[in-house]
């Protein structure tokens, strides 16, 4: 099982923001495993940086559950992930690993290749947030 801790992100227009990492086809939410000693925040907060270049608004990530799926990347393998409502600061640019990103719309992400847990999950989730819930 792998663990990560992943945010859901939503513009005032309800669309998400998903990362392909590079070498990958499949587009997720941003997020990773934790480090050693980290509580989901903080790994959630080091994730955001690494990947985005942007932070957590303090004070804005509120856990929606801890949620299985098939991985997208490690065949064979299941993805635990603790995912968190989030507003992001900062201007979004790929860094580190990720190759490339997207703005979609969660009720109609049209043919954009997508994880089994942000198909399943995530975008389920998006949809059932208010408009007013964590907008970025």
């Amino acid at each position: 099982m792998i663990e990560i801790v992943t945010a859901l992100v939503r513009d005032p227009h309800g669309h998400v923001p998903l990362v392909r990492k590079r070498g990958t086809a499949s587009f997720m939410q941003p997020g990773g495993k934790r480090e050693p000693g980290e509580s989901d925040l903080e790994s959630l907060a080091r994730e955001l940086s690494e990947e985005l270049g942007c932070g957590l608004v303090p004070g804005s990530a509120s856990k929606l559950g801890i949620f299985e799926a098939p991985a997208a990347n490690e065949p064979g393998q299941r993805v635990r992930a603790a995912i968190y409502a989030a507003r992001l600061e900062g201007v979004i640019s790929c860094k580190a690993e990720i190759e490339d990103h997207v703005w979609i719309d969660p009720r109609e992400p049209g043919d954009t290749p997508l994880a089994p847990l942000t198909r399943d999950t995530v975008l389920p989730l998006a949809q059932s947030l208010n408009e007013s819930d964590q907008a970025l």
